[in-house]
């Protein structure tokens, strides 16, 4: 497989120019059961360009009925993330000090369970994101209500 160095730059253009649209290429899941993570998995998409077709644990989005669940889903966009070896591009957790432009970060509730992916688009002076669902653009971290925070590092991406 051939390494992809993840855009970032690409990321966050993406992100800034439909953080409070709906680009019609990619169905609005608002109303069933958030558009965050579809969001996030967009902005991927536009950092690094491939997609993994890998049937049910993969990442990709070629319709509403024939998508992965790790495109729309919290949990398994996370997993797919942190354990994937094959295309599509890949993550690893870090604290929030390493995290970058164009990288990921999840809400969690008291239970351990994530409910929210927004996108990071600026660590300076503060961790500020892009997000669907409830849109924000330039919103602080600081600003949501969350019982913890996960940061996903995107390394890079596979073809």
């Amino acid at each position: 497989m051939t390494d992809i160095v993840y855009n970032r730059e690409a990321a966050v253009r993406y992100a800034r120019e439909w953080a409070f649209g709906r680009n019609p290429a990619y169905y609005d899941f608002s109303e069933l059961g958030g558009d965050c993570t579809n969001f996030a998995s967009q902005c991927l998409f536009a950092g690094c360009g491939v997609m993994n077709y890998t049937p049910t644990f993969g990442w990709y989005y070629r319709s509403v009925n024939d998508r992965a669940p790790a495109w729309t889903g919290v949990k398994e966009l996370y997993r797919f993330l942190v354990n994937n070896d094959g295309a599509g591009p890949f993550a690893r957790e870090v604290a929030a000090g390493e995290a970058m432009p164009g990288d990921l970060v999840q809400l969690g509730d008291r239970n351990g369970g994530f409910y929210h992916t927004p996108v990071i688009i600026a660590t300076e002076p503060e961790i500020l994101v892009a997000a669907h669902s409830y849109d924000a653009l330039d919103r602080p971290l600081s600003s949501y209500f969350a019982f913890s925070y996960r940061f996903l590092h995107i390394e890079g991406a596979r073809r």
